[in-house]
This record gives structure tokens, C-alpha cells and sequence, in this order.
């Protein structure tokens, strides 16, 4: 990705040019000649180096635009078969220059990061061209050796690692950690033919575990490394087929293997306040054979299972429509069924002829002709109040008088 000065993003030229012209690179350049041509320009069209000059300002925004086309796999494609008009400029990330930025807006930065939010930086150009110029101060890290340290922000401590032939045929690793979970950038350097030390690979520090880490693997196969902000992203995007991205972030390695002699990586400090502490390491990997081999296996494991995702994310969504589709149908049948038997009720209720709900407890609606006396003298017995008890005791005296009278007279 391009290096800017805005927290908002690439901003796009008013005119925008070919990026391979911007570049001066060739459209069938390598990613390493891309990356090489577009530091020599960001560099040279830097606002650091370029205070009083606002035209450097423009070219330093165009040639950051169109780094961050062709360093994309999938934008340099879409851009190769149909132009500008595939691409999504809105969309596209940028890294921000901390030390451009001033007070307010590297809060502001600080605070996102600390919500979980990964922010791009860029490397600050006066240590870039302070390697150029082999100005730095370069520090010997055996291998088999660790050193600890701490860096300031935006500044960088420089370690000379000699490997010998028998070292670079097994393969080196170059690691670093910090248990403070500071933020730094690991960078490896070439030599360059003026003398100096031109930026070759860099990998920012990601949060793992406890601590925050990184690291360069020179085994002889092609290592992968994780984007995050490739997931951040596609999560922003599109938050439910975040998961189907999640291994899109693996992009390879430039570089695979390195040569016997001295080689130059640098600790960068990466904080947006305070200084980083790391503590980098150098291992020859002949050591950790059953290690490599292991990751050899993973990483060929994790780029078959991104394969598998992108044909199942293709299934998911068809099958995700068809459930919402079915879902919506089950709601609307429901409802349905529902109206329907509400309605079979309603017919059931109307074969009657009692129009009122409420009926007394002495039968007077029944419409069979029975006098009330004769209902009256069983609803007592049936009717558990003090009423009903009290005529069922007169009616019975009653009752008693008359038999007595009745047996007198015979």
C-alpha cells in the first residue's frame, strides 16, 4: 500500500493517469519492480522533503494512488481488464505518515487502534533515506543470539545479521516480539549500489496471545504472510461473509531465501506516543526442521481451505437466499392458516339460536316450557349458596306439615 499524509484515505487525482505511467513500470513489471520504482518516487515526492513545493505534494498523492492499485493482486487485475471504471476508488486503503499527521489526528488514529481498528502507517522518510544514505548506525545480531531493546516512535534500530553458506542453505528466521504489545515494524534492507540500504520487506506487528509480533521466514519455499486489514475490510463490507475473507489476507512473501553474507534489518517503532519494546532474534532454521516442514504443511492446509471457501461462499449465499425465501413464505403461511381457522371458528359460532352469552342459574331462558317452581326446588341442591340453603329449609318444613296433616286425616 502507498504511503499519504491524510487519515481519510487515498485521495483520488483530479487527472488521473495511467499507473503504470506514474510509476514508470511496465505492465508486465513483477511486484518487486513495482515496489521498488514506487519507493523511489514516494521517497523523492515525500511532503517531508517537499515543505515548500505543493506540485511534489500532488505527485506524492498520485504515485501513492497508483501503488495502491498495482500492489493489489485483485485492483491490478480489475484495472488490467477494463480501466478505471472496475475499480472502487472509495473504497481503497491508505497508510497514514505519523509524523505528518500532528497532535490531534494521531489521537485520533491511537484511539481507532485501540478500538480494535487496523491503521496503516508508512515508514517516516528521513529514516528511509537515512539508509539510503548509509548514514545508520548498524548493530551485529548473531544468529543463535537475541538482543532487547527500545525504540522511539518513528525511528528505527539497525542489526547486521552474517549467515554463511551452510546457514543459508538451511534456511534463516528473523523474529520479533514484545510482551508490552508495543506496535514496530520488522523491515529488511538491501544493498544498495550507491552504498546505502534500500527497503526491501516489511511486515507490521500483529497481536498474538499476549504479545504483539513478527516476523521474516527465508526457508527456501514460499512463506505466506497475514493482512489484517484485508479482513477489517471485508468485515466493514460486508459483516456476515466476513469469514468467507478471512484467508484472503494471506498474501506470499517477496522473498524466500537470502544469500551468505551480512544482511541488514531494522526494528522500527511503530507506537503512536510512546517508544516500542522488542526483542528481535535470529535462528538458523536447521534446527527446526520438524518446524519448517510443519509450516510448509499449514500453509499449504490454509491456502487449499481458502480455495474451499471461495466455492462454498457460493453455495452459502444460494442456500442463505433460499432459507430467507422459505422463512418469509413459513411467516406468510402462518399467517395464512391462522386467518383461515379464525375464520372456521367464527363460522361454527354462528349455527346457534341463543343470541346472549349469559344464562341465569334458574334455566328461566330454557325455551322447554318447565315452570320455575319445579327448577326451583332442584337448584338448591345444585347451588352452594346460603340462599338456595335457606328455601330448601322452608320448602321441606312445608313439605312435613303436609304429610302430617294428610295421615291425621286418614
Amino acid at each position: 500500500m502507498g504511503m499519504g499524509s491524510k487519515m481519510e484515505g487515498p485521495s483520488t487525482p483530479a487527472n488521473r493517469r495511467d499507473p503504470y505511467e506514474v510509476l514508470s513500470v511496465s505492465r508486465d513489471s513483477t511486484d518487486q519492480e513495482i515496489k521498488t520504482a514506487y519507493r523511489k518516487l514516494a521517497l523523492k515526492y515525500h511532503p517531508d522533503k517537499n515543505a515548500s513545493n505543493p506540485e511534489a505534494s500532488e505527485l506524492f498523492k498520485e504515485v501513492a494512488y497508483s501503488y495502491s492499485i498495482l500492489s493489489d493482486p485483485e485492483k491490478r487485475r480489475q484495472y488490467d481488464s477494463a480501466g478505471f471504471e472496475a475499480l472502487d476508488a472509495d473504497s481503497m486503503d491508505m497508510e497514514i505518515d505519523l509524523s505528518n499527521l500532528g497532535t490531534v489526528n494521531t489521537m485520533f488514529a491511537a484511539l481507532f487502534s485501540k478500538l480494535g481498528v487496523p491503521i496503516k502507517t508508512t515508514i517516516s522518510a528521513n529514516v528511509l533515506e537515512e539508509a539510503l544514505n548509509g548514514t545508520v548506525t548498524v548493530r551485529p545480531l548473531p544468529i543463535g543470539t537475541s538482543v532487547s531493546g527500545k525504540v522511539e516512535k518513528q525511528c528505527a534500530h539497525f542489526f547486521g545479521v552474517t549467515i554463511n553458506e551452510q546457514q543459508a542453505e538451511s534456511g534463516i528466521v528473523i523474529r520479533v516480539t514484545s510482551t508490552a504489545q508495543s506496535k514496530f515494524k520488522l523491515l529488511y534492507f538491501e544493498q544498495d549500489v550507491n552504498g546505502g540500504y534500500g527497503l526491501a520487506l516489511q511486515e507490521d506487528s500483529e497481536k498474538t496471545g499476549k504479545v504483539t509480533s513478527a516476523g521474516m521466514y527465508f526457508l527456501h519455499f514460499q512463506v505466506y504472510r497475514m493482512d489484517s486489514t484485508v479482513n477489517a475490510l471485508a468485515m466493514a463490507k460486508d459483516p456476515e461473509g466476513a469469514f468467507f475473507k478471512r484467508l484472503e489476507g494471506l498474501q506470499p512473501c517477496e522473498v524466500s531465501e537470502l544469500k551468505s553474507g551480512t544482511h541488514i534489518f531494522a526494528v522500527y517503532g511503530d507506537n503512536f506516543f510512546k517508544t516500542a519494546s522488542y526483542t528481535i532474534e535470529a535462528v538458523c532454521a536447521k534446527a527446526y526442521e520438524d518446524t519448517t516442514q510443519k509450516l510448509k504443511d499449514v500453509e499449504a492446509q490454509i491456502l487449499r481451505k481458502r480455495n474451499e471457501l471461495r466455492q462454498f461462499e457460493a453455495e452459502y449465499r444460494k442456500a442463505l437466499a433460499r432459507y430467507q425465501e422459505v422463512t418469509d413464505r413459513y411467516t406468510k403461511e402462518k399467517q395464512s392458516v391462522d386467518e383461515l381457522l379464525k375464520q372456521r371458528d367464527g363460522i361454527h359460532s354462528s349455527f346457534t339460536i341463543v343470541k346472549s352469552t349469559n344464562v341465569s342459574g334458574n334455566g328461566s331462558n330454557f325455551s322447554n316450557g318447565s315452570s320455575s317452581k319445579m327448577t326451583g326446588e332442584e337448584s338448591p341442591s345444585e347451588d352452594g349458596g346460603s340462599d338456595g340453603k335457606d328455601k330448601s329449609g322452608k320448602k321441606k318444613w312445608f313439605n312435613l306439615n303436609i304429610r302430617g296433616s294428610d295421615k291425621r286425616l286418614g
